[in-house]
Formats: structure tokens, sequence, C-alpha cells
């Protein structure tokens, strides 16, 4: 016995078929540090990792989480401070750090703004790692004892603006 379908029903199931077998470049994840209070959108399951760190003598302990996406890393990193003076010093010294490491140039950086305990740094440069141009668009913030640093680097060309937009902006501090 043959079944025949009509050719609607044909295309709507291998149309599906299709799409299912698709996997999008970004999938999207809601992530809750267990570390730090903070939510953040990654575009790929992330990892972690804890290391110290040396910022301008201070010796932290920095949890990173990062996703990778075709050559580009979407990454929070988070540490505590001695006290909210040492975190509030540590925004600058990570931008400091992390400009340094890719040899930045044509650096733009929004104005660096503290209030109320609070300090805040905004960077887009350009600079190469291994060789390759690279691009690293971040967010450096302290609040209270608390320092973050949310960053993308990678290739320009595998850092579409509105993917880089929707990781820095959806980052929030419980």
């Amino acid at each position: 016995m043959k079944i025949r379908l009509p050719l609607p029903v044909i295309s709507v199931l291998l149309a599906s078929a299709l799409l299912g077998a698709c996997s999008p470049k970004y999938n999207w994840r809601d992530y809750a540090s267990q570390d730090a209070p903070y939510r953040v959108m990654f575009p790929a399951k992330p990892a972690s990792v804890t290391r110290t760190v040396d910022l301008d003598g201070m010796q932290v302990s920095m949890t990173m989480t990062a996703a990778e996406v075709d050559g580009a890393t979407f990454a929070v990193g988070s540490a505590e401070a001695p006290d909210e003076e040492h975190a509030r010093a540590a925004v600058p010294a990570m931008v400091r750090a992390l400009t340094r490491n890719i040899g930045a140039v044509g650096e733009r950086a929004a104005a660096h703004a503290e209030s109320g305990g609070r300090s805040v740094s905004d960077i887009d440069v350009a600079g190469s790692s291994n060789g390759q141009p690279v691009r690293l668009v971040g967010h450096f913030e302290a609040r209270g004892k608390r320092f973050y640093q949310v960053i993308v680097l990678g290739n320009t060309n595998a850092m579409p603006s509105e993917q880089v937009e929707q990781f820095l902006t959806s980052f929030t501090l419980r």
C-alpha cells in the first residue's frame, strides 16, 4: 500500500527536518554566577576557571567565565578586593593590562566614571594577538569590594556588533 502525501505537506515536513538539523551559531543562554552576584547572557555554553591575577600589585583570585563562538571570546571576570578603594583601583588596572596584552592602538574609552563606591569604564580597542589583528570591547565595573570585567575579544569579523552589544548589555548585578 502506497501512501501519497500532498505536496504542501511534504514541503512542510522537509522544511521542518532541515530547520531541526540546523544549529544556531549563537545559542543564547542565561547565566547566573555562583561565585559573584551577576547575571549575563552567553552566546554558547560557558566554562569557568579561577586563578590568581596581579592587578598593579594587588593579588586577587579572579573567576573567569567564558564562551567562544567562531573565534570570538565572550567572558566575564569577577573578583573581590580587600576593600572598596582597591576594587575601584582594579578597574583602570584591568583596562591597562588587557589593552597592553594586545598592544592596543586607537584606544577609545568612554569617560571613566566614579560615584558612590562605584567605578565604571568602557573600551573598544584594536590590537593584535599572535600576529593577528583583534578587537577588544569591554565594560569594567567596581561596586563595593567586588569588581568585574565583561569583554568580547576576537577577530573583528567574528564580532558582529549586535552580538557584542547583546552580551555587554545583558550583564546585570544582583
